[in-house]
């Protein structure tokens, strides 16, 4: 890998409604960015994701005070992954760390990000030495969901890995090729390719306000993922089916069975006569088409998101940038 002698480094970080950390979070990146040495420059690009508290005032105004900060403000909240996106659409370095403000991602990790870098690596991504910070059921769920990726998705990713990564400038210019509008930004990255090696690092709580991924954002992000790289829903969809009517076929026998063998009008309850045939065909084909239909309708409601062409996001203001 060829770089520069002197590289620029551009930070990006996404922020929704993080007033309450944002100035801890900037002082802190500020002392690591100091100590950083053998760069030509260094720029951090906060992306306000709609942020409705006092988020926007914060960014402003830390603009006016640092000529290497600059601000993206999205006219509406548009989700964490497409605040990453704009983030490296924008970002200029050759090197792109991305990192969450509410500091349970150190910045005191970044230099070790650079070293990997530095060394030939061109995707370096933060591994949590433990989630002891996290909740049990969410180390649960997050280790249920790294395998199913594995098993179904063709993709290795890292356990205990988030979005918490550095980017060489080829990997940014191959991410940002990519158009899919739902996006898993850690398994996009994954997916491009390239020289790619991970760092541990310990993970910290949360330095103050309330997490940004409650559990229904969490699922979306899962099942995004999950759409994204692999086609096993639909066929788990074919497998439900066969299941079902192989059930609804032994459902038909015992039906048979007791209708001819049993001189009685009524077995275990249910009576026996012209409700048979028509309870099976209604399982059969409530059954299959159902949960098929369910399944195509999700991927179709995908690719109608993609041909419909919007842009992924849509800026209300850029403060510091060079035109």
């Amino acid at each position: 890998m060829t770089t520069p002698d002197k590289p620029r480094l551009s930070i990006v970080v996404p922020v929704y409604n993080e007033e309450a950390v944002l100035p801890e979070f900037y002082k802190r990146l500020h002392e690591v960015i100091k100590d950083l040495h053998g760069l030509s420059g260094t720029e951090i690009i906060f992306v306000d994701d709609g942020s409705r508290d006092g988020t926007a005032k914060i960014l402003s105004d830390l603009v006016r005070w640092d000529k290497s900060v600059r601000a993206l403000q999205f006219s509406r909240n548009f989700g964490h992954q497409i605040a990453l996106t704009a983030g490296l659409d924008h970002a200029k370095g050759d090197a792109v760390v991305v990192i969450d403000a509410d500091l349970q991602d150190p910045p005191e990790t970044i230099p070790r990000l650079l070293e990997k870098w530095r060394d030939g690596y061109e995707v370096v991504y933060a591994v949590r030495e433990s989630r002891e910070v996290d909740s049990w059921f969410k180390r649960t769920t997050a280790r249920f969901f790294y395998g199913i990726m594995r098993t179904i998705g063709n993709l290795d990713l890292p356990m205990d890995a988030g979005d918490f990564r550095l980017l060489d400038r080829k990997a940014v210019e191959a991410f940002r090729s990519l158009g899919e509008r739902h996006r898993f930004v850690r398994g996009l990255t994954l997916w491009i390719g390239f020289r790619q090696t991970g760092v541990l690092y310990p993970r910290a709580e949360r330095y103050a306000g309330s997490t940004k991924y409650p559990l229904g954002k969490m699922l979306k992000l899962a099942w995004d993922g999950v759409t994204s790289f692999s086609f096993a829903p639909l066929r788990l969809a074919i497998y439900l089916g066969l299941i079902v009517s192989v059930l609804s076929f032994f459902f038909g026998v015992f039906v048979i069975f007791g209708r001819f063998f049993f001189d009685q009008t009524e077995l275990l309850g249910f009576p026996t006569h012209g409700w048979g045939s028509l309870m099976v065909a209604v399982l059969f084909l409530a059954g299959v088409q159902l949960i098929v239909l369910g399944m195509m309708g999700e991927y179709l409601g995908r690719t109608y998101d993609e041909v419909k062409g919007r842009p992924l996001y849509i800026l209300r203001e850029k403060i510091g940038f060079d035109e």
